[in-house]
C-alpha cells in the first residue's frame, strides 16, 4: 500500500483486521516462541544502536527546530545508553514467568465438573502515545509476551525513531517463527488515521493512550473500543510529625522525588509538611531544592517560612507541571494531607515520609492512588523498578488494570469447564 495514496479507512480496516488474525495466532504461539522473540529484538537492538541513534538524531534535530520542551526532548532522545537499557528490559521481560495459561482458581464442583480460571491473552491492542520511542519497544515487548497482537502509533515528531525500532521488530518476529502482523507500527503521521483507528471495535479489543492529558482526553472522546487511561500524574509527598531526626533523609527523598527527572509523570509536584515540622524541615527542604533551579509556589505559611517562594494560586495545586516548578504546602494533619492528595491529586504515585507505622498504614488505607508510597520516592513508581521488566503505561483507573502495565495487565481470563460426558437435568 501507498501511504501516499491510500485512503485512510481502507489503511484503518486493513491494519485492525490484520491485528485481529495476529492475534487469534499469537494467542495459540508458545511462550518459548514469544520469549525467544525478545531474545533476538535484544540482540537486535544492541547490533543496530549506532543505525537507531542516527534516525534518532534527525528527529531531535526537527524537535529542537520546532522548539519542543525540554521535557518532550528528553523523552524522545536515544543514546546508547538508553537502547542498551531497552534491550536489558527485553531480556527482563523474557525471562518473566508466562502470564498466559496461568490458572488464577479452580476448583471441583459435587457434581465432577473441573474449574479453571485461566488467564488468556486480550487479543488485539491499540497503542497511541506521543514522543516516546522507548514506548515502541516497552509496548511491542509487552505485548508479545502476553500474547497479544499489537498496532503502535506514535508520534510525528518520533517517526524515524519508531520506523527504525520497528524494522527490529519485524526482523525478530521474523527469525523466531512469529505471526508477522503481531507487531504493526503505523507510518503515516496523519492525525486523521486516529479517530478512524478508534472505531476500529470489530476488530480492537483494548486502546492505551500514553501521553499527555490532552491526548488522553481526546482518545477517550473519540473511542469506542475500551480505554485504559492515564490522564496526569500530579504525584504528592507528605512530611509527617515527628521526622525531625530524618530531617536529611527527608530532604534527600524530596529532592530526588522532583529533580531526578522533572519532566516525567512520577516525579513530585507537590510537598505537604504537618505544622508540626514544617518551622525545621521545610526551609531545609526549600532550600536544597531552589539550589537544584527549583522554582518554589508556597501557601502562605510556607512563604512565611522560606522567602523565596511565590504565592500559590488555587489551580497550582492541581497542575502536573513536568518541570523545574514544585507547589509547597503546610498543613494541620496527616487527615489533612490525605484530604488534600484526594482532592486535587491525580490518583498516580503519592507519598509519605513518616517514622510511625500507625501514620503509614493510615496514608496507604486513605489515599485513593494507583501506587503509594512509604518512605520511598515518588520516581520508583515504574514497571521496571517493580519487576515487570516495563510498562506499556501508567493506569490511574481501576478497571480492569491500575499502576504500572506489565504483560500480565494485557490478559484478561477465561473459565476452562472439563466434564465427564456431563448433561444438565
Amino acid at each position: 500500500m501507498s501511504l501516499e495514496t491510500i485512503d485512510l479507512n481502507t489503511y484503518a480496516l486493513d491494519l485492525a483486521r490484520r491485528a485481529r488474525q495476529a492475534g487469534y495466532l499469537m494467542a495459540q504461539v508458545k511462550g518459548d516462541a514469544r520469549d525467544n522473540a525478545l531474545r533476538v529484538a535484544a540482540q537486535l537492538l544492541r547490533r543496530h544502536a549506532g543505525r537507531i541513534v542516527q534516525a534518532n538524531a534527525k528527529d531531535m534535530a526537527a524537535g529542537q527546530t520546532a522548539g519542543l520542551s525540554k521535557a518532550v526532548l528528553d523523552r524522545l532522545k536515544l543514546d546508547e545508553n538508553r537502547l542498551h537499557a531497552m534491550a536489558a528490559d527485553l531480556e527482563s521481560i523474557a525471562a518473566q514467568v508466562d502470564p498466559v495459561g496461568q490458572v488464577i482458581d479452580g476448583w471441583v464442583r459435587p457434581n465432577g465438573l473441573r474449574i479453571e480460571k485461566v488467564r488468556v491473552p486480550i487479543g488485539s491492542v491499540l497503542i497511541i502515545y506521543e514522543a516516546r520511542p522507548n514506548v515502541t519497544s516497552d509496548a511491542a515487548a509487552l505485548c508479545i509476551k502476553s500474547g497479544n497482537a499489537c498496532i503502535l502509533r506514535g508520534g510525528k515528531e518520533a517517526l524515524h525513531s519508531n520506523m527504525a525500532l520497528a524494522e527490529v521488530f519485524r526482523d525478530a518476529i521474523a527469525q523466531a517463527g512469529l505471526p508477522a502482523d503481531a507487531v504493526q507500527v503505523i507510518e503515516t503521521t496523519d492525525r486523521a488515521l486516529v479517530p478512524i483507528l478508534l472505531k476500529q471495535n470489530e476488530y480492537i479489543d483494548l486502546v492505551v493512550p500514553r501521553g499527555g492529558e490532552s491526548l488522553i482526553r481526546a482518545v477517550v472522546a473519540e473511542s469506542t473500543i475500551p480505554v485504559i487511561k492515564h490522564y496526569t500524574g500530579n504525584c504528592h509527598v507528605y512530611v509527617d510529625a515527628g521526622t525531625e531526626s530524618i530531617a536529611d533523609k527527608v530532604r534527600d527523598v524530596c529532592v530526588n522525588a522532583k529533580v531526578q527527572r522533572p519532566g516525567v509523570c512520577n516525579a513530585a509536584e507537590t510537598l505537604l509538611f504537618h505544622k508540626d515540622i514544617a518551622g525545621t524541615i521545610l526551609p531545609m527542604v526549600c532550600k536544597a531544592l531552589a539550589e537544584k533551579g527549583v522554582e518554589i509556589r508556597g501557601c502562605d505559611r510556607t512563604r512565611t517560612l522560606f522567602a523565596d517562594a511565590r504565592p500559590a494560586a488555587e489551580d497550582d495545586w492541581y497542575k502536573e507541571y513536568l518541570d523545574l516548578v514544585l507547589a509547597v504546602k503546610v498543613v494541620d494533619s496527616l487527615d489533612a494531607a490525605i484530604e488534600h492528595i484526594n482532592r486535587y491529586g491525580s490518583h498516580h504515585t503519592d507519598a509519605i515520609l513518616t517514622l510511625s507505622v500507625p501514620a503509614a498504614d493510615r496514608f496507604v488505607a486513605a489515599v485513593d492512588s494507583a501506587s503509594v508510597m512509604v518512605n520511598a520516592t515518588t520516581r520508583l513508581s515504574d514497571g521496571g523498578v517493580y519487576g515487570l521488566g516495563a510498562e506499556v503505561g501508567i493506569s490511574t483507573d481501576k478497571l480492569h488494570a491500575r499502576g504500572p502495565m506489565g504483560a500480565a495487565d494485557l490478559t484478561t481470563y477465561k473459565y476452562v469447564v472439563r466434564g465427564d460426558w456431563h448433561l444438565r437435568t
